[in-house]
């Protein structure tokens, strides 16, 4: 707190040392912010473990937080004070250090020096050019310094020193601006004359050096000298070209300089003369060679094209005569592809022999001495022009038949190839192991029939048509080719037999498994119905009843209705398989047969006992309960009698139930006898 308090005023070499350790001491403080919350955290929970000592410990809470902003606020405000003294004091040494350098700048510019030449000229002017450059910086820091000064605030004191230091240096920096501009003035006339002189004799040098090469009179002798002539003086013509524009404007430049009237002046004005005559000179000998040269070069470029043509027919000529046709089909079609590009080039080389045509033409025109000759040459390209696309037809027609023949050798091979493949699966002799297992197999074989049937006869037809329409162009290898097609329709129709034999086969086997499937199945219900039997013969309870039993057993002969057809489709099953089936196959269709009609019999006897059971007992059961209503009748009639009312007629008064008077069953007949009283059902029909 005593370190933040002091306001004592140092000097201002002294500042920045005070400036920085009060920065130090702020850095400080705001690490220690840390111990104060943690002092805050510990008397929070302190206060909260002992609530006795609550108050005490708040109030010196109190105490520290007002301790501390105390602190903080006297540290902001020496902070505010030790900044402005700091920043007032670099102002004022801001200000004295420009001043110190606009006197050095104002001594260096009182010696004036126009320079002797060139050189030393433009090394004034960078001179110039910097002091230019840091003038300009010193404005822009003298506007900065202005602006820091405006924004502080300052003590009187220290704003009256700084006031008049800044007017000291603006008055210093508006002084030094006209000796500059005088001193720009001067050098660059300077520099402008010296330049003109210089680039004068640089482009009169640049002239002469030039002008043995435009005055040549060599042509040279063939197409490539006459070539290297002409480029080179092309590259004259370009140069002297481009440089035009530099060459004028020196001459320009040099015109405004020669009216003034000084030793140097005239100097340049006889320069001026003899650079414009070098100029016109070197380009009137250019020009004249170039015309020299390209009359010569038609001439050697016709000759040289002929030759060329010449040359580029016989090497065609001799690619063409090969006979070699390819060991195979990649191969011919390799050698096919670069005999159309052959071809192709030959068609496009039509325009170079036109344009060479026209050349001889022209020359003609010309009346050339060589005309002769030059005739006779171009005759002989014309013939063997036709003579090669005649070479060329004969070679592609060959090319394209062998590439044909092997095209076809291939599709035979892969088709014989396929039908092979396929032919092995239609002879599989796996006919399943269960009627799932053939289901599935002759699904996949129907389904692999038709693919392949389909995608056979495409293919088939395919290298039929191809075959026929070769024949019919007369290709040299007709005969190897028919033979190809007989071999290749009688392999497929061997694999549609044996498609077909294999179809039969699948569909005998599903026919057997289904008919130990189906045996199975029935059987099984045999049984299931052989075990319910057992349930239907016992009474019902707990009140047994007649009726229901009777229509318990009769939905009973109703399901077995149902198998009846069954069996039946089961035993025509058996016959026809018997028929084409022998051996152990026989044995187990007629086992299986036997097996399921001894259970269908055994089923039909134990249902007929069943009936006859059911018939007893609701015979007895009828008998019991026409004995409980004639017992219940008499009780009745027991109790009247001994009521003090007659007794009445019971013929016509007595109440009798219907019951009682209803045909009892005589228990003398036997059940034999009432069973041929009921109708026979109708799955007894069967056996």
């Amino acid at each position: 707190m005593l370190m933040a308090r002091d306001g004592t005023r140092e000097d201002g070499h002294k500042l920045h040392k005070r400036w920085l350790r009060h920065q130090a001491f702020m850095a400080e403080l705001a690490q220690n912010k840390e111990w104060l919350e943690k002092i805050e955290r510990e008397g929070q929970q302190l206060m909260q473990e002992k609530p006795e000592l609550a108050a005490s410990v708040r109030k010196k809470l109190g105490e520290i937080r007002q301790c501390w902003a105390e602190l903080e606020s006297t540290t902001q405000a020496k902070a505010r004070q030790l900044f402005e003294a700091s920043k007032a004091d670099q102002l004022v040494q801001s200000f004295a250090e420009l001043d110190k350098k606009l006197l050095h700048m104002e001594s260096q510019l009182q010696d004036v020096d126009p320079g002797g030449d060139l050189a030393t000229v433009n090394s004034q002017l960078k001179k110039l050019q910097s002091m230019e450059s840091q003038v300009e910086e010193w404005y822009r820091e003298v506007g900065e310094l202005q602006a820091q000064t405006a924004a502080l605030p300052l003590e009187p004191a220290s704003k009256e020193l700084v006031g008049e230091r800044q007017n000291a240096v603006g008055e210093r920096l508006v002084r030094l601006l006209e000796p500059l501009q005088e001193r720009r003035r001067l050098l660059l006339a300077s520099k402008e004359l010296h330049q003109v002189a210089h680039d004068l004799d640089d482009e009169l040098a640049w002239v002469q050096e030039r002008l043995p090469l435009a005055m040549q009179t060599e042509r040279g002798n063939g197409l490539q000298a006459v070539q290297q002539y002409i480029k080179k003086n092309q590259g004259l013509r370009r140069e002297i070209q481009a440089h035009g524009p530099r060459l004028e404007e020196v001459l320009e430049r040099a015109g405004a300089l020669a009216s003034l009237r000084s030793p140097e002046a005239e100097a340049v004005r006889r320069g001026q003369e003899q650079l414009q005559g070098a100029w016109s000179g070197l380009r009137e000998a250019a020009e004249r060679r170039q015309q020299v040269l390209d009359a010569a070069f038609q001439v050697e470029q016709y000759y040289f094209d002929v030759a060329e043509v010449e040359a580029w027919l016989g090497e065609q000529e001799l690619l063409m005569m090969s006979e070699d046709k390819g060991k195979d089909e990649q191969s011919t079609l390799q050698l096919l592809k670069k005999h159309l590009q052959l071809e192709q080039g030959v068609e496009n080389y039509e325009e170079s022999i036109a344009q060479l045509s026209r050349q001889c033409r022209a020359l003609l025109e010309m009346g050339h001495p060589d005309s002769e000759q030059i005739s006779r040459r171009q005759s002989q390209v014309d013939r063997l022009y036709v003579a090669l696309k005649e070479l060329g037809e004969e070679r592609r027609v060959g090319l394209e038949q062998q590439y044909w023949l092997y095209q076809l050798s291939r599709q035979v091979d892969e088709l014989e190839h396929w039908i092979a493949e396929k032919e092995v699966v239609a002879g599989s002799p796996e006919l399943g192991q269960d009627f799932e297992h053939v289901t599935v197999l002759q699904e996949k074989f129907s389904e692999f029939a038709n693919e392949t049937g389909t995608a056979g006869r495409e293919r088939l037809a395919a290298v039929n048509q191809m075959v026929d329409e070769l024949i019919e162009c007369g290709h040299t290898a007709a005969a190897t080719m028919a033979e190809w097609k007989d071999g290749l329709n009688e392999a497929w129709a061997e694999l549609l037999e044996l498609m077909g034999t294999r179809a039969q086969l699948l569909a005998a086997s599903r026919e057997l498994h289904k008919f130990f499937s189906d045996a199975r199945e029935l059987q099984g219900q045999i049984e299931e119905k052989r075990r319910r039997l057992p349930r239907l013969t016992a009474p019902p309870e707990p009140r047994p009843s007649a009726s229901s039993m009777q229509r318990t057993l009769r939905a009973f002969e109703h399901d077995l209705q149902l198998l009846v057809s069954q069996v039946r489709q089961l035993q025509e099953g058996a016959a026809q398989l018997r028929t084409v089936y022998a051996g152990e196959h026989a044995e187990a269709i007629a086992s299986r047969e036997q097996e399921v009609l001894q259970g269908w019999k055994e089923l039909l006897a134990a249902c007929e006992d069943a009936r006859l059971h059911v018939s007893s007992t609701a015979d007895a059961l009828r008998f019991h309960s026409q004995a409980r209503d004639l017992l219940s009748w008499m009780d009745g009639i027991a109790s009247q009698i001994g009521a003090a009312d007659k007794p009445r007629c019971p013929s016509s008064h007595l109440g009798l139930p219907t019951c009682f008077w209803a045909p009892t069953p005589n228990p003398s007949e036997s059940p034999s006898h009432r069973k041929s009283q009921q109708p026979t059902p109708g799955w007894q029909a069967l056996y």
